[in-house]
């Protein structure tokens, strides 16, 4: 079973840039989908990138635009480059597959602050 955990989150100010990363422990080859997920407080986990073998991706309308996944089978790396954020982002954002099942598990997350 494929783990993913993520790393890079911080703080930054509204209208600012930061890069999360995505360390594999498996390959990513032969799954169908990957994702990264955000969880704001009092609320629940949500996808908000998605993308597959076939290559499409898809984002939630919250980051359309703003934000980006990359992915680099070879070295079974994710990354999402997150631009012009705003305070609405802070959250833990974690990568995973796509879809999640019952088996699925989850690392700890990181924590991105965005401050106004």
């Amino acid at each position: 079973q494929v783990q993913m955990v993520a790393s890079g989150g911080g703080s930054v100010q509204a209208g600012g840039s930061l890069t999360l990363s995505c360390d594999t422990r498996g390959s990513i080859n032969g799954i169908l989908g990957v994702g990264w997920y955000r969880q704001v407080p009092g609320k629940e986990r949500e996808l908000i990138v998605d993308a597959y073998q076939n290559r499409t991706t898809h984002y939630a309308d919250s980051v359309k635009g703003r934000f980006a996944i990359s992915i680099y089978s070879d070295r079974n790396l994710l990354l999402l480059q997150m631009n012009d954020m705003k305070p609405e982002d802070t959250g833990v954002y974690y990568c995973n597959v796509v879809p999640i099942t019952p088996r699925t598990s989850w690392g700890p997350g990181t924590q991105v602050t965005v401050s106004s």
